[in-house]
């Protein structure tokens, strides 16, 4: 992966999931490029998959030495957010940049929704209308299946193992794996398929893809993601919601009710349990809670 590459995917990234102006993505991408740059001008030559701390941390310092410490801050914070994209993606399994200390104190961790928020979110959708039934289909999925939203675009009918309790999923490097899929979700689907689906004219090629938009072609990402962001809006949920923060929830709510890291892993389709460990830092209560009722020396 190169440079130009990685930082055209982030931007969209930005754009798209995030929901950011085109003034902050521009301010992220700034970052990115002062690392470009000094990479450049000390004739290193490493990917952005294969960058490591030592090499990112000589650029903060050098860079820092022109800053103050609210632009540090703001520097080593936009270089966080560009790598902890690359590790969500699965194209690092760690962040160069969790070991380097910043001015700023803490950092922002995802937004992720209650039970009660998807509930009502969920509720939100209009079952009058024909993509109704869609959406909750969709959304019973990301959520009960914790899927990347590329993930979700790119189901098929010939993916779906209801009997089995599984549906197969294809993630990143078109690496596939099983995930469970509950009887409530399942059934959200059924009536999708069976209502709404099976009477849709279905363009040449789309024959076999499971979510379908009223043209009869695939679902893009940005649909998906405006999608939610209307259902948000529908209940005044002040939290800045994506597709991907189904994904959080659906880990979070795992860990809370003491899943394991290793089945998480797999569920999610994680390469390295040190990605699914991010999502541990998302409730540090439920570390807390584990401490005191599982540790000897605490009884």
């Amino acid at each position: 992966m190169k440079w130009q590459a990685a930082l055209k995917d982030y931007k969209t990234y930005l754009k798209i999931e995030r929901g950011l102006s085109e003034n902050s993505i521009e301010s992220y991408a700034l970052d990115i490029l002062k690392l470009i740059q000094y990479l450049k001008a000390n004739n290193i030559e490493i990917s952005p998959v294969n960058i490591n701390t030592e090499t990112v941390q000589r650029c903060v310092y050098e860079t820092a030495k022109q800053l103050n410490a609210r632009s540090q801050s703001r520097f080593i914070s936009g270089l966080r957010s560009f790598f902890s994209y690359l590790v969500f993606e699965d194209y690092r399994e760690t962040n160069p940049v969790d070991l380097i200390e910043s001015p700023k104190i803490g950092r922002k961790l995802p937004d992720t929704l209650s039970e009660e928020e998807i509930d009502n979110l969920i509720k939100a959708i209009d079952l009058s209308k024909p993509e109704g039934e869609r959406n909750r289909a969709m959304l019973e999925t990301l959520y009960g299946c914790g899927l990347r939203v590329s993930e979700l675009i790119n189901l098929k009918l010939s993916d779906l193992f209801f009997e089995e309790g599984f549906i197969k999923v294809t993630g990143k490097g078109d690496k596939q794996r099983f995930v469970p899929i509950v009887n409530a979700t399942q059934k959200y689907i059924n009536i999708y398929i069976k209502h709404i689906r099976n009477h849709q004219k279905i363009q040449s090629g789309f024959e076999d893809t499971l979510f379908l938009n009223r043209r009869g072609r695939q679902l893009t990402r940005a649909m998906v993601f405006t999608i939610i962001k209307n259902l948000a809006k529908a209940i005044d949920l002040k939290k800045n919601v994506s597709p991907h923060t189904f994904r959080h929830s659906f880990a979070t709510h795992l860990l809370e009710n003491d899943a394991d890291l290793r089945s998480i892993q797999l569920m999610l389709g994680h390469e390295s349990i040190t990605t699914t460990e991010i999502y541990v830092h998302l409730d540090k209560s439920h570390l807390t809670k584990v401490i005191e009722e599982f540790h000897p020396r605490n009884h």
